[in-house]
């Protein structure tokens, strides 16, 4: 290169400085540009209509804390929050993803609810570059190895119901002594896997398993299929699935002949007041599998009183811890990678999607957060409630476990 060349291009690297022209941005799979004034956009996908919403509302309100604490912006720029109903389903799933993945202007995503919407919605968004963090997917699959391609953008904080299943069985066959349980599964990623957990260390401890049935999710008459389960007399029935088709299943067991002492289990997925309208006082005596309350972290009180002070009432269902925690590994991922550059901010993608899976020993409501390759990272810690009378009466989820593992 000869003495000429050399300086114009010195010549002209000076003026592009001293004009404040900054290099560009670059990014694998594309880069966020946001103008003076331009909202962050970060967008939910969860139920927010049927029988399930409080399991959404719950979600919400834990992100619209989570945006509030960390002060409604990012270097100067709003964070935006908007949202789509994933309902409870595949189909819903894969349409929500679809309008997300569509919007050039969404950075990441919190969501999906429910484990049956994920698994097609998740792939959707991660093609267009979207990573997504679940507070409340719990089916082991979403994190499997094995669990193909298009989850390289998914996380979650929940607990992986590897954990949850063996915790209900030990429960079931160690603490209240049972022998005999069935299982009953609506179909759904969810409450399939967590029932199969459940069933295979309850064997495992020496217990026997009687039946594994299936319902279908809108099912009303649960009479049949708890009159075959009658049939092996079991001790327990283990149940794992949502509000509606619970609340069928948990009245109508008391009128099934062989049933009427039977221990009835339910899960996290129907752990709400919604829960106790759909059982009535049937409910009372039943035990739920759900994340243990009392053993969340230390901000946890000071996120109930601005729950309160925000919402008027407390929590109405598990996972609000878990979507503050969701939410803010977001916007210290997105705080972590954004490059303002003149008047600008500028967001990669993968950057974004690298620095969350590189979250680490993150004091969260929920505990010490730290993400596997994988997408897990939760700090796990699931306990067993029992419902009083009171419970249903005042239309409020038990705040104290009954047992504990640790």
């Amino acid at each position: 290169m000869n003495r000429k060349l050399i300086m114009m291009l010195t010549c002209v690297f000076v003026i592009a400085f001293a004009f404040g022209v900054q290099a560009e941005v670059k990014d694998p799979i594309g880069v966020v540009k946001l103008r003076p004034g331009e909202p962050i956009h970060v967008a939910y996908w969860v139920v927010i209509s049927g029988p399930n919403t409080s399991l959404g509302t719950d979600i919400f309100r834990g992100i619209e804390l989570a945006v509030d604490e960390f002060g409604g912006q990012i270097k100067g720029w709003p964070i935006k929050i908007t949202g789509q109903d994933a309902g409870c389903s595949a189909e819903g799933g894969q349409a929500a993803a679809t309008k997300l993945a569509a919007d050039p202007t969404v950075v990441a995503a919190i969501g999906s609810a429910c484990s049956s919407a994920a698994k097609p919605g998740v792939p959707i968004l991660w093609k267009a570059g979207i990573p997504s963090v679940s507070p409340s997917n719990t089916a082991p699959f979403l994190t499997d190895p094995e669990r193909g391609d298009g989850y390289g953008g998914y996380l979650r904080t929940c607990h992986n119901d590897k954990v949850q299943g063996a915790i209900a069985a030990n429960f079931a066959f160690r603490k209240l002594g049972l022998k005999k349980a069935a299982t009953i599964h609506d179909g759904s990623v969810y409450a399939e896997q967590l029932a199969q957990v459940f069933a295979k260390n309850f064997k495992q401890m020496g217990g026997t398993v009687t039946s594994m049935e299936a319902i279908s999710p809108n099912d009303t008459d649960m009479r049949p299929v708890l009159t075959k389960i009658a049939t092996g007399m079991p001790d327990i029935i283990y149940y794992p699935i949502f509000i509606a088709e619970g609340g069928f299943i948990t009245r109508q067991a008391k009128e099934v002949s062989g049933l009427e002492k039977t221990v009835m289990f339910g899960a996290d997925g129907m752990f709400s007041p919604d829960f106790y309208k759909a059982a009535g006082m049937s409910a009372v005596g039943m035990y739920h599998s759900s994340p243990d309350f009392s053993a969340f972290a230390g901000g946890y009180a000071a996120f109930l009183k601005a729950h309160q002070k925000k919402y008027g009432e407390k929590p109405i269902a598990p996972f609000h811890g878990h979507a503050y925690d969701a939410t803010m590994i977001i916007l210290k991922a997105i705080d972590q990678v954004a490059v303002k550059e003149g008047d600008n901010l500028y967001i990669g993608r993968k950057a974004l999607r690298d620095a969350m899976y590189a979250t680490t020993k993150y004091q969260g409501l929920t505990g010490t957060i730290t993400c596997d390759q994988y997408g897990d990272c939760a700090d796990p810690k699931i306990a067993v409630y029992k419902t009083a009378a009171d419970n249903v009466k005042q239309g409020v989820m038990p705040s104290k476990p009954v047992w504990k593992p640790y």
